[in-house]
């Protein structure tokens, strides 16, 4: 079985659902489409590519459009999808996530006949960050390296101005000495905070219990086939 999506205004031609089959009977398990020629304002084109490129990193799967909800997926795709005990579903990530041979193709875009779009800049910067969060903890190992770096940071300006003051001689240069080892503090707390978000995002990805494999088929011994001695 075979399920489509997509959005009720009719952007996306449902003439186009053959051409998604057809990426299905041709062994594909998931759909994926990128809308050429939209009609859609600028800002809400850029910020659609911003997101769109996230979901490509945080997935790990190339997502050239996001946010066209034509999309074609394998029953099993669904299957696993409906048995994430998540509320922050975003399901085109996760069906390119679970699919073991996405794909992708060009549909058309057409003029919304009325009505207007429900998806404002905020609700797009919450689902960037629904993908940032929901998929990596890149993030806050980020936070944590940018912490390392500030510390280390303050302990060679500090070895600087020890050495500085070998050569010439103690100097009124107290305040860059105070600088050094507020770098240092403030690159220890930096760091502490992203070791703590660690935690919590392995935490969080445990609560989850996303599967770390998907099984598609179970194939039975043959009872008739002698076992190997170990």
């Amino acid at each position: 079985a075979v399920v489509v999506t997509l959005d009720a205004d009719l952007q996306n031609p449902p003439e186009e659902i053959p051409r998604l089959l057809a990426e299905i009977d041709a062994g594909h398990d998931a759909v994926g489409t990128r809308r050429e020629g939209r009609n859609d304002p600028f800002l809400r084109r850029a910020i659609s590519a911003v997101v769109s490129r996230l979901a490509s990193l945080a997935v790990g799967v190339p997502m050239t459009d996001c946010g066209s909800m034509l999309r074609a997926y394998r029953r099993p795709v669904v299957d696993e999808i409906l048995r994430l005990a998540e509320r922050a579903l975003f399901i085109p990530a996760l069906g390119a996530w679970l699919a073991r041979r996405p794909t992708e193709i060009s549909i058309r875009h057409e003029a919304r006949l009325a009505g207007r779009s429900r998806y404002s800049p905020l609700r797009f910067m919450q689902l960037g960050f629904d993908l940032m969060t929901g998929f990596s903890l890149v993030p806050i190992q980020l936070v944590s390296l940018a912490g390392l770096g500030v510390s280390l940071l303050g302990i060679a300006f500090g070895a600087f101005l020890l050495i500085r003051r070998l050569i010439l001689g103690p100097e009124s240069e107290g305040l860059f000495t105070l600088f050094a080892i507020l770098f240092v503090f403030v690159g220890i707390l930096i760091f502490a905070v992203g070791l703590v978000g660690e935690y919590v995002g392995r935490i969080y990805a445990e609560v989850r219990r996303r599967p770390s494999y998907v099984v598609r088929a179970v194939y039975p011994a043959d009872p008739e086939e002698p076992c190997a001695s170990s």
